[in-house]
């Protein structure tokens, strides 16, 4: 895995930002950050996975072990990220 530089908070985890599972399996990017700002807490990502045909899966915040600069590092291994929800994009 990358270098994926200082922790970082969701406020600005940048769109399009590369997903990593725990075993360092880069598994998808990020399209989209789930919080509810009104009352300022975090509830996921929406990622969009690298197989074919992509799909959107829904990683709930404590799903994720780190949120850095350049990506997220969940806290679920490669094998699970196909068993996280879908989600609707």
């Amino acid at each position: 895995m990358e270098d994926l530089g200082a922790p970082v908070s969701y406020l600005t985890l940048a769109e399009g930002a590369p997903v990593y599972a725990s075993d360092g399996q880069k598994v998808g990017k990020v399209t989209r950050v789930m919080a509810d700002l009104g009352v300022d807490v975090f509830e996921g990502i929406v990622l969009e996975t690298g197989i074919l045909p992509p799909s959107h899966r829904f990683v709930d915040a404590e799903q994720i072990a780190e949120l850095r600069e350049r990506g997220v590092v969940l806290a679920v291994d490669s094998h699970l990220v196909e068993s996280l929800p879908k989600h609707r994009t």
